[in-house]
Formats: C-alpha cells, sequence, structure tokens
C-alpha cells in the first residue's frame, strides 16, 4: 500500500512542532512528505524544503494552487504555523479536496474558528485536529473503561497540564507568538489549556456546561494568561477542575488527569504514560500497564511494540496520523472506519473554552455558561 502524499504548511527550519509532525507521520510508512510551504519568508520556505528533498512553495498559496493540480498532487496536508495562520491555509487545502490535518487550537480567533469551521463543512476533505495526547495507548484504555462503566457514574474530572518555561520573559521565536494576542488569541489556556480541556472530555466522555475560571499574567508586561485555575460543572452533576500553567518551576511539560466514579477511579501522568492505576472501590489500587493484560482494543490497537518497551511522546502524536491514515485511506474508498481522531467539533470545543474562561475571568471568576 503507498503512502499517502503529505505536505506542510509552517514547520520550516527550526520549527520544533514541525519536525515533531514529520516524526510521527512517517513512523508507520503511510505517508511521505512530498511538499511544503514551510515558512512565511521565501528563501527559508526554500532552502527548508531543500534540505528535505521535497517539492518547495514560497507560498501556500502557490501550494495549494500548484499541488491540486498534478496527477501525483498532495492528498493531504499538516498545517503547523501559529494560531492566526492556520485558518487561511485550511480554508485553501479543503475547498480543493485536499485533507488538512491541522495543529491545534482551531484558531486565533472565535471569528477565525467560525470561518474555519464553514470551510470544512463545505469540503468533501477530512479536517483532523492534532490533540496528540488522546493517542496514548492508556488514555484509550482510560476512555474504554469510562464509557464501559468501571468507574460507575462519573463523580470528579481532573486535569493538569504544568510548564515552567515562561516563568520568567522569554525572547524566542516560540515564545514570542506565543505571547502576542494578535498571534495566539490567548496564553496558557490556548496554548496547553486547550489540550487539558480536550482530554478531559475525551476520556470522560462529558463536557461542561458552565465554569469558572480565574486567569492571571504573572510576568510583569505578558499580555496573555500564562497560569488558570478552572472550575467547571457538567449536567449529570460531575464537578471539575484544571490547573493550567506555564509558570510553575520543576514542571517540565506536565500532564496529569484523574477522574472519579462513584465505583472506583483512574489516574494517569504523562511522566509514567505507560501506567494507569485503576483502583475499584474498597479493593487495593491496580497497576494496568500498555499492551498488557487487560488493555481494551482500542488500547491495544495504537500500541506497537510488546508491553515492557515503553513508548511516548512521539508515538502518541504518530497514532493520530495513524487514525487519520486510517480515516482517509476509507474515504478515499467510499468505505466507514472505526478511526479515532479529533475532528472539527473538538476545535469548535476548544475555542468556546477559551472564550468562556476570558469572559469569565474578565467577571472575577464568575461562573459562565460554555
Amino acid at each position: 500500500m503507498r503512502p499517502i502524499r503529505l505536505g506542510m504548511v509552517g514547520g520550516g527550519a527550526g520549527a520544533f512542532i514541525g519536525g515533531v509532525h514529520r516524526i510521527a507521520a512517517r513512523m508507520d510508512g503511510q505517508f511521505q512528505l512530498v511538499a511544503g510551504a514551510l515558512s512565511s519568508n521565501p528563501e527559508t520556505a526554500r532552502t527548508s524544503a531543500d534540505a528535505l528533498g521535497i517539492r518547495g512553495y514560497d507560498s501556500f498559496a502557490d501550494m495549494a494552487k500548484a499541488e491540486a493540480r498534478k496527477k501525483d498532487g498532495i492528498e493531504a496536508v499538516a498545517i503547523v504555523t501559529p494560531n492566526h495562520m492556520h485558518v487561511g491555509p485550511a480554508r485553501e487545502f479543503l475547498k480543493r479536496g485536499i485533507h488538512v490535518i491541522c495543529d491545534k487550537p482551531l484558531a486565533a480567533t472565535g471569528a477565525d474558528a467560525k470561518a474555519l469551521a464553514r470551510a470544512a463543512e463545505s469540503s468533501d476533505a477530512l479536517f483532523i485536529l492534532t490533540h496528540n495526547y488522546t493517542g496514548y495507548p492508556m488514555i484509550r484504555q482510560a476512555r474504554a473503561m469510562v464509557a464501559a462503566g468501571d468507574l460507575g457514574k462519573v463523580r470528579l474530572v481532573q486535569v493538569e497540564y504544568v510548564q515552567d518555561w515562561l516563568t520568567e520573559a522569554v525572547d524566542t521565536k516560540g515564545a514570542n507568538w506565543r505571547t502576542d494576542p494578535k498571534q495566539a488569541g490567548a496564553g496558557a489556556i490556548g496554548d496547553v489549556g486547550t489540550h487539558a480541556w480536550n482530554l478531559a472530555a475525551f476520556v470522560s466522555g462529558q463536557e461542561p456546561s458552565e465554569l469558572a475560571a480565574d486567569l492571571t499574567s504573572f510576568v510583569p508586561g505578558r499580555a496573555v494568561d500564562d497560569n488558570a485555575h478552572i472550575m467547571t460543572r457538567y449536567e449529570g452533576g460531575a464537578k471539575g477542575m484544571l490547573w493550567i500553567s506555564q509558570v510553575a518551576p520543576g514542571n517540565e511539560n506536565n500532564i496529569r488527569l484523574r477522574i472519579y466514579g462513584d465505583k472506583g477511579g483512574i489516574e494517569w501522568s504523562q511522566d509514567d504514560c505507560n501506567v494507569l492505576w485503576f483502583t475499584p472501590f474498597g479493593e487495593p489500587k491496580r497497576m494496568l500497564t500498555r499492551n498488557g493484560a487487560g488493555n481494551h482494543p482500542d488500547a491495544a490497537r495504537v500500541s506497537r511494540v510488546p508491553g515492557g518497551h515503553p513508548e511516548g511522546y512521539l508515538e502518541a502524536f504518530a497514532n493520530i496520523y495513524a487514525e487519520a491514515a486510517r480515516a482517509i485511506r476509507a474515504h478515499q474508498a467510499g468505505e466507514q472506519t472505526e478511526a479515532i481522531y479529533p475532528t472539527l467539533r473538538d476545535g469548535l470545543a476548544g475555542m468556546a473554552f477559551i472564550d468562556a474562561c476570558l469572559r469569565s475571568s474578565k467577571r472575577n471568576a464568575a461562573w459562565v455558561k460554555l
């Protein structure tokens, strides 16, 4: 089975996330990168493409037009630009029937998100959002256990996504656009908070109806939030809390999920991502391991090596691409698929989360409807 021809917008020389996407895309041999508009700087775009041995373009518009006309043109495109540059490229490729794999969050503003949604809904092409933490096998295991009722009725949903790299003002390309409201739209809640929000919904199977958010910009002069404490209320009576921070020294990239029901609870941390702890109420805590005994088929399907051999961040990211490939091939064949991946709906939910957080914080952390 030949690889799916892939293009990329953004992710040129020096871009961390572009490299991650390229590794993830090629890990299972399902995609082959053949073209790219890898930078808004034409010279950087050309040199980056030459270094990768792919067809290079000075702009995403030129790339979309040219690739759509080629017999061997790209079938999918990965968009790995700053938030404010998601919509333009996505629309260009979607209207030409080219599948889009887009970095999160969906956009920098609600208006841009709605424009992208209209483009995706009017296109026959698929739209995949890279909330990559949903690709961890033990997150898939946790999701399946909640859905099966192993925890009983969900009561508590706790998620943390905590970093320290913006504890002081940082002058780098990655930091500068993430702390610029015009490019990022929001700070920590958009950058890592949308991941935490998505993870809570993905595993619990529920989305909150209300939230109360206390957003703070601790670093003097910073125009976006760098810390957030958020409480949530669910329609079924469950309560939740999210702690989002990029100013907590000692936390490099700490993601932790805990969900508790009336029959038991589960705990997972990216620091030990191959393990899921399950505690039935009144019984000893149980350690479930990736590709070990008791794994649900949804978790086993996205495990590459036998249990005891660790898999991590890159493999989880690659699982989003693997599921995307499964969905694209089924779409091309006119078939249905059981692929699990974040969609346009998840992207819109993330934008609604950002909007609600901003509205709540402006009202002194008042409760607001989603």
